[in-house]
Formats: C-alpha cells, structure tokens, sequence
C-alpha cells in the first residue's frame, strides 16, 4: 500500500488558521479509495536533482529575440529541442535543440544552444481571437509537443470583465505551415482555468483521470475569474480538432471562500497574491502532480515597489518581498478522488512544499517562464528568466532522482 507522506513545511502536519477555515496541509490517505491505483512514490525535494543548465541563443532568428523571453517551454522528443516563447511583448516561438549539459555557476561555462527554427506567430495572427473584446494583452501560457503536433494555450493578462472564452491552438510543429491550424478551442466550461500551463499524464493514470493530459492556469488578474491556488484539469484533444471546445474534468482550484492557505494577503509559506504557478509536470514512475513557481515570503503590501521595500520588483502592485523558487506537490490519489466525486477540488491541498535554489539569479524576482518534461529520461527543464545579461533566460536541468529519497521527518 501507499506510503502517507507528511508535509516538509513544518514536522508532521501544518495547520494554518485562515479566514476560510483551517488549512491542512497533508490530506490523510484512503486505501479504500484508491486500492486499484498505480503503487508509486511521491515525489520530494531531494528526488529532483539540479544537474546543470544551458544557455539560450544570443542573437535574433525569424525577426524577433529571447531577450526579455523564455516562456512556456516545450519538449520535442523528435529532435531533442524545446520550443520557447521569446519576447514577453512579441510572443513568437522558436525551436532550439538541447546542447551539453554543464554543471557550472559560471555562466560563461554553459554551453549554449541553436536555432532549429526561427521565431514565428504559432498561432498564426490568431492569439486576440480567444478574447477579442479585450483589449490587454494576450500571451503564451503554455506549449505542449505530441507526435509532431504543437498544442499552444493563450490567457488574457488582464481580464476584468472574465470575457475570455477559448485559449487552445492546435497546429503542426512546422512553425513555417501556415495551413496547419485549428482554434481556438475552449478546453472544459471556464476558459480561466484552462488557458496556460500543460502536461502529459503517464500512461498508468490516464484512465483513472480521464484524459491523458492535464492543463490550468492561477493567480492572474483578475483573481477573481482565476484561482487561488494551482488549478488543474484533465482532457483529452482531438487531432482533427472539428469542435469549438473540448471536454474537461477540474481536479483542482480554489477560491476567495476557500483559498488554498490562510489567506492571500497574508505572510506564510504556502501561497498568497504574490505567488504564481508558471507550470506543471506529473513524472513517470510517480504519484506526484508537481507545480512550479515564485512565491513572496514577506509581508505582503499593495502599492510601489519602494514604499513595500520589495528590492526585486519594480512596479506597483502587490509584494511580499523577498522571493523564493517554489513547489506545490500534489498527491495524483487525491486529484482522482476528485474526479470520482469524493472530494471537493476546492479542499485538496498538498502533500508537500518545497522551495529551492537557482544559480545566475539576477534580480531575485525568482522568476519562472515555465517547465518542461522528457519522459523518457526523466528529465525536466526549467525556464530561469533575466538570468543571462539580465534580459534573456537560463535552461535549467532537473534529473528524476531513481530511486526515492527518504521521507521528510
């Protein structure tokens, strides 16, 4: 039977008085639940081992740059590449293939990739079209590869009417094809929870989830339409892409009633209205549902940078600085526990919180543009933004630790 695994954050079990309630980090397992489940490890931090980091290509390809990029990456196991979002304002992607992987804090050790395509629009001059009374920016949440087929996910930054209504483009990985696109789609009934980050499901859990991949999106403005705390849902697409939308089950959000934490504006180490969730990846071999992102760890403030005494951010808004690298892990029995209708997707909570270290950070924004994930070797890849020359991104490399690392005490 599975292992009860407790949480990191504190010995045992974290309780954390909210305004929605007591929070309960570390959901008591039920073997009656989930008998007939993959017997699979949960994942800790010690099962995630940095082993080194490359850099992306200096220059401009296509017309377009990844300074101020590295988005929503992508794993293409055809060609060992990943496909990246450049220009946070131009919203292109390119394909760049994996070099050598160096272990070095020296920058200039790291060997750096190269084009194997140029920038281009994935989704082809259609991005506005999946909120076209918004007049805000709309951008790359997420990218995902599959048997020659680039699936592309777009939100709105700023959607304060929740207008938005679709998010997903399905189109050949030939960034060149200009025939060879559908959407775009809406992806289950509210497109806020479904428009940014995506993952594979491995093969085990497909059928207790009910699809074979997973997608989401958290914590954008406006709050409200969005999720306090990791959303996720998990569907199925279709190759010829013939509907409007496309099924899906929500496993997983929360609201202002039932935050996930003690509550958004306050200091803890769990999540607040600093926190993002910048991707997701669910390992082989696994039970674990990991999301990735920065978290403020301070007391929280709303108002300029300086009057809130965040050093890293410089804008108005909301801060608790100082910033930390984060994991959300989620136990996959409690997800399918959703689906199967015994729990509420809003009191799921993690197993596990881990936060870690980056090195070549420039501005201590801890900032993420997203992860992606080779299953074959067990291998993530990790987007560190303005951490080369301050514009352009650093590609981290994590290895699946084999065998599982000893339990949190």
């Amino acid at each position: 039977m599975r292992r009860v695994l407790v949480d990191a954050v504190s010995a045992c079990r974290l309780l954390l008085a909210g305004s929605a309630g007591a929070f309960i980090l570390g959901a008591a397992f039920n073997p009656a639940i989930s008998a007939e489940l993959p017997d699979q490890r949960l994942l800790h931090k010690d099962d995630l081992l940095h082993v080194g980091a490359f850099r992306v290509p200096e220059g401009g390809s296509g017309g377009d740059t990844f300074e101020y990029g590295g988005y929503s990456p992508a794993f293409n196991r055809a060609s060992n590449s990943l496909f990246v979002v450049g220009h946070r304002q131009h919203q292109k992607t390119a394909e760049i293939a994996i070099p050598e992987i160096v272990a070095s804090d020296n920058l200039s050790d790291l060997a750096v990739a190269e084009f194997l395509q140029p920038f281009a629009d994935a989704t082809q001059g259609r991005r506005r079209q999946i909120n076209p009374g918004n007049k805000q920016a709309q951008v790359i949440g997420g990218q995902f590869v599959e048997d020659g087929t680039l699936l592309v996910n777009v939100y709105s930054t700023y959607d304060a009417r929740g207008s938005q209504q679709s998010s997903l483009f399905i189109r050949s990985t030939d960034l060149q094809a200009t025939d060879s696109i559908s959407g775009p789609l809406r992806v289950g009934p509210d497109a806020h929870l479904t428009s940014a980050y995506i993952a594979q499901i491995p093969a085990a859990w497909q059928p207790h989830f009910g699809g074979s991949l997973l997608t989401g999106n958290c914590c954008r403005s406006i709050v409200s339409f969005q999720s306090h705390g990791p959303a996720v849902s998990a569907f199925d697409w279709d190759r010829e892409a013939k509907r409007n939308s496309i099924a899906a089950i929500n496993l997983l959000r929360y609201d202002s009633n039932r935050p996930l934490g003690p509550g958004m504006k306050s200091r803890n180490p769990v999540f607040n209205m600093t926190s993002e969730v910048e991707g997701v990846v669910f390992p082989e071999g696994s039970g674990s549902v990991l999301f990735f992102g920065p978290h403020g760890t301070g007391e929280y403030c709303y108002g300029e940078a300086e009057e809130c005494g965040d050093k890293a951010m410089i804008y108005k808004g909301n801060h608790a600085y100082p910033y930390v690298y984060q994991v959300w892990a989620y136990d996959a029995a409690d997800l399918v526990s959703v689906r199967r209708k015994r729990k509420n997707p809003r009191s799921v909570t993690p197993y596990d919180i881990w936060t870690f270290n980056l090195p070549f950070e420039a501005d201590n924004a801890h900032t993420i543009g997203g992860v992606a994930y080779d299953s074959e070797t067990d291998r993530l890849y990790l987007s560190q933004l303005r951490s080369d020359g301050n514009t352009r991104p650093v590609i981290h490399v994590f290895q699946i630790r084999e065998e599982a690392s000893p339990s949190p005490q």
